[in-house]
């Protein structure tokens, strides 16, 4: 009997949590009488029955459209944090988001836990520029709670007039308190790729895997090909930090650039279809024989790590950083009769030629290397000791300072000396160079 009066407690004491404030003489419970069904229509007429009551009995009036939008959208989001569904507008925008260009803070959101988790800040956006990183959960959104939203609805609250500021609460790992970032909205205007040139070595950076991430691909690296001479060429560092993905056509198309004909880029296996292949068939090899560095973070999900699976699994490139996100799902947009919207559904997985499943998983770096920032030391800083070596320091400086130029000319200097991971990257390709060379003797 004693335990059965603990029993009685624990419940009590849960039944009375869980509706919090509200005092039981407040609740009405009419009789319920529950009955095991589970055929088809038995759950159909459930669904029905529960639209029902909410629209007879709920405080506020719903519409019918309300409703079964709110019910489509608890049914999608139960399932994983990529599923939802997508009303009319929330379809526009992310069309809006493939073509490129779109307002708001430049960040791709997802969640977990029913929390919203950064993916990625996109480089050069107001989220960058604010210090927003990958990992960051969002908790309040101009001081409300925005915990249990949909994406659609916390990318409306980030939305806004240019010009105007949105201030966000994020929880962040080894930080002991919320952190609060007042960031300035503008018109997100995310150039796919970006190039730059370290004298003998090529940098391609896809921000993003939208309509124009190959076709960029392709003329940014005709672009240094030129300036630096093909003959003059030691290899290609490929950056996709911080990259959360895009179209699956735009990552096949650049791994299709460098690697050769009839090479597996991705796989996609489904419960409901057969694994579906996708291989190289431009055989368009950009940069043959020359060495490839591709650059990854634990901000490089999706279209990225399809690209970096890849290049890793046929052995075309060295993949460096730290791992990838690991968004290996696919989500196909099922669009709906009568104007609808449609479903943003997770249908399949990806895998790379190997057969890992990147989907949780991520990319593993073949060199791990965290970011860190090369400062030269100040006299100040300096103890005693350090003193007593003062001249010869200046001297290695001196030297050091001297070999940054002769390998890389005055391009980019700053990018070099502030990027570490880059740094290694670079080189890395010419170390490979140069074992070429010393082999072929």
């Amino acid at each position: 009997m004693k335990n059965l009066k603990i029993s009685a407690i624990v419940v009590a004491s849960t039944f009375i949590g869980f509706f919090s404030a509200v005092s039981l003489s407040q609740i009405e419970i009419k009789p319920i009488k529950f009955e095991n069904k589970n055929t088809v229509e038995d759950q159909k007429e459930f669904l029905e029955d529960v639209i029902s009551r909410v629209k007879k009995d709920y405080v506020d009036e719903k519409t019918d459209r309300q409703l079964s939008e709110a019910a489509a959208a608890g049914i999608l989001s139960s399932l994983d944090p990529h599923s939802s569904y997508l009303n009319e507008d929330a379809l526009k925008e992310m069309q809006v988001q493939t073509k490129g260009e779109f307002g708001g803070v430049g960040i791709e959101i997802t969640l977990e836990f029913s929390v919203v988790k950064v993916v990625a800040a996109i480089d050069d956006t107001p989220a960058f520029k604010a210090g927003i990183k990958t990992g960051d959960y969002i908790t309040k959104v101009n001081d409300k709670n925005i915990v249990g939203l949909s994406i659609e609805e916390v990318v409306k609250k980030l939305r806004g007039k240019p010009g105007t500021s949105v201030k966000v609460t994020i929880l962040r790992k080894n930080e002991k308190a919320p952190l609060e970032k007042i960031i300035t909205r503008q018109i997100i205007k995310v150039k796919a790729v970006k190039a730059a040139k370290f004298k003998d070595v090529a940098y391609i950076k896809i921000n993003t895997f939208s309509e124009q991430a190959a076709a960029g691909l392709v003329a940014e690296l005709k672009k240094l090909k030129n300036q630096i001479g093909e003959k003059n060429l030691k290899g290609l560092v490929l950056d996709l930090r911080n990259n959360p993905g895009g179209l699956l056509d735009q990552a096949i198309k650049v791994s299709d650039a460098f690697l050769s004909k009839n090479q597996v880029i991705v796989s996609i296996k489904g419960r409901n279809t057969e694994a579906r292949e996708y291989k190289d068939e431009a055989n368009e090899n950009l940069i043959p024989n020359l060495p490839i560095v591709v650059l990854v973070s634990e901000g490089s999900a999706s279209a990225s790590e399809i690209v970096a699976g890849a290049l890793q699994d046929h052995h075309r490139a060295v993949v460096m950083g730290i791992k990838s996100f690991g968004k290996g799902s696919v989500q196909t947009v099922i669009p709906l009769e009568k104007n609808h919207g449609a479903l943003r559904l997770t249908t399949s997985l990806y895998y790379t030629p190997s057969g890992k499943s990147i989907q949780a998983q991520g990319i593993e770096p073949d060199i791990e290397v965290t970011n860190a920032k090369i400062e030269k030391q100040t006299q100040n800083e300096r103890d005693s000791e350090a003193d007593l070596k003062g001249h010869i320091e200046a001297k290695l400086q001196e030297a050091i300072e001297e070999a940054k130029k002769e390998h890389l000319g005055d391009d980019n200097l700053d990018l070099y000396s502030q990027d570490y991971q880059l740094a290694r990257a670079v080189d890395l390709v010419r170390g490979v160079d140069v074992y070429k060379s010393a082999t072929k003797k």
